[in-house]
């Protein structure tokens, strides 16, 4: 029984190194550093995004809180439990209490298998017989007909194939839901559709949310607090609107000044203007004194999201 003050995931200076294959039989093979000193705390209930460009990290650090990959040096901390040096017979907790929703929901979904087994899968992991009531039950949830069973995933559309990853996701009736890239892959038509069924489901069922993206914009619309990577940093983490409205970071000020605006050209801001924020917030970033090697601004740190700071967060 974990203590209720204790926050949902707890992560300590995590950092994860790659190995390149080696190029020379003198020197050392080189060493890629995808996270570098990572420090956050989300609560129980709290809806946390992770934003940042391709390659920043935040899908590396996303595996690490899933037990899918082990960090180099730092600690990972689920409900209470440190799984960074868990072997893997021991993680079954985790896989019962944290369950992914993935990018791509064709590579997720086994096409030889009936969405009815797909949903059943986490259940049958364990131990659990006669599941299709479960199974009709979490197919209504997500907004799909009984008959959905019988069908295989290529005989749906994206972003049902996404409704039924989130409905094997939620199967083991999970305390955390952690969504890497979730509407990226589908039209800008249905992404709406799925991130306000997200946003119910978690509300719903009381659900810790981490989700990850690279659009801002889409953060903003699911989570209460984000924080932004960059080159394997948190660099700014506050709550959302705080965030998006008045981002202290030159990287995370790029961010917001290059995602789409559609109220800031209806009021008659002209696309050369948006731009030119941009190239503004681009050319602070690249300024000495905003290196990733020099001391880091401030960001707003809300009760139990960065509560221990280490001597590198101080300004």
């Amino acid at each position: 029984m974990t203590e209720p003050s204790l926050p949902a995931i707890r992560v300590r200076e995590v950092t994860r190194d790659y190995r390149r294959p080696r190029t020379s039989l003198t020197r050392p093979a080189p060493v890629v550093r995808a996270l570098r000193g990572v420090s956050l705390d989300i609560a129980r209930g709290q809806r946390f995004g992770i934003v940042g460009e391709s390659g920043c990290g935040k899908s590396t650090l996303l595996r690490i809180i899933a037990g899918l990959d082990r960090p180099t040096t730092g600690s990972v901390q689920v409900e209470g439990v440190e799984i960074s040096r868990l072997p893997e017979r021991r993680l079954g907790f985790l896989r019962a209490q944290l369950q992914l929703v993935f990018q791509d929901p064709m590579g997720s979904l086994d096409p030889r298998m009936p969405v009815a087994d797909i949903v059943a899968e986490p259940l049958v992991a364990q131990g659990h017989r006669d599941n299709a009531a479960r199974v009709r039950e979490l197919l209504e949830a997500v907004g799909l007909q009984p008959e959905a069973a019988e069908r295989y995933p290529h005989q749906f559309s994206g972003g049902q194939r996404q409704r039924i990853s989130i409905a094997r996701a939620l199967a083991p009736d999970p305390r955390i839901l952690v969504a890497d890239e979730p509407v990226s892959a589908l039209d800008v038509s249905v992404r709406a559709q799925v991130l306000n069924l997200i946003a119910d489901l978690v509300d719903r069922l009381s659900l810790t949310l981490v989700f990850v993206s690279h659009d801002l914009s889409v953060v903003r619309h699911v989570c209460d607090t984000v924080a932004v990577m960059h080159r394997g940093e948190i660099v700014e983490i506050g709550p959302t609107e705080q965030v998006y409205d008045a981002p202290e970071h030159p990287y995370a000020r790029q961010l917001v000044a290059a995602a789409p605006r559609l109220r800031a050209a209806l009021a008659g801001r002209t696309a050369a203007d948006l731009a030119a924020e941009t190239l503004a917030a681009r050319s602070d970033l690249t300024r000495p004194d905003a290196s990733p090697d020099s001391p880091r601004p401030t960001g707003s740190h809300p009760a139990g999201t960065h509560s221990e700071a280490t001597p590198k967060d101080q300004p």
